[in-house]
């Protein structure tokens, strides 16, 4: 991730928007992928005044929410349906449905946290679109995630400045924190309706 980031700082202005834009877009298509590395590495050019930061933050919000809804439109495209077909073995049916009713009740949501959620952005747009959430609030929605997240990152690699490589320690350490607090949830809501089954149960058996 260092080794690229350094390629793309040593690169002429237009060429670093260009490589910003480009590997944002991708990350959301082939996770995981050093985009956020890449967006702090160029915070560290402003200082240099070699970027500009709000050109920076267009295209790096740009890309991100184009390959967000790339993977949105191949979720739409998907659907429910070809799935219940069985064409798609590695997507069990049942944790599809658990999926979908989760983006039913919180899927805008959701979207507006893509960025934040570490390793599932690629996801997140998927079951949006199969969920068929509205194109433009999901567009709208995205894109203001992307823009939040991008500031944070650039204002990061622009505090730390030559020492921006030290971003991959805090971003290593969010992804676990992250990753944790999204098992923990899981489990509670899991636990959560084992319980709600069982208290169901002793009820119906009472009648």
């Amino acid at each position: 991730m260092e080794t690229l980031a350094e390629q793309i700082r040593m690169l002429d202005p237009i060429w670093v928007y260009a490589a910003i834009a480009s590997i944002a877009y991708i990350e959301n298509i082939f996770p995981p992928f050093p985009s956020d590395v890449v967006v702090a590495a160029s915070g560290a050019l402003i200082i240099f005044g070699r970027i500009n930061f709000v050109i920076a933050l267009l295209t790096a919000s740009i890309g991100s929410t184009l390959g967000f809804l790339t993977m949105y439109q191949i979720g739409k495209w998907l659907d429910i349906k070809v799935i219940e077909q069985g064409k798609i073995k590695f997507l069990p049916l049942d944790k599809v449905h658990v999926v979908e009713g989760w983006f039913a009740r919180y899927g805008y949501g959701v979207v507006i946290a893509n960025r934040f959620l570490s390793g599932t952005r690629a996801v997140v747009a998927f079951f949006a679109g199969m969920s068929h959430l509205k194109y433009i609030p999901t567009l709208i929605l995205s894109f203001l995630s992307s823009v939040v997240w991008d500031v944070l990152l650039l204002y990061f690699g622009y505090s730390l400045g030559e020492h921006w490589q030290d971003i991959t320690i805090y971003l290593d350490l969010y992804g676990k924190v992250i990753t944790a607090i999204i098992v923990l949830v899981l489990v509670v809501v899991i636990l959560y309706q084992m319980y709600r089954k069982r208290k169901n149960s002793k009820s119906t058996k009472k009648q």
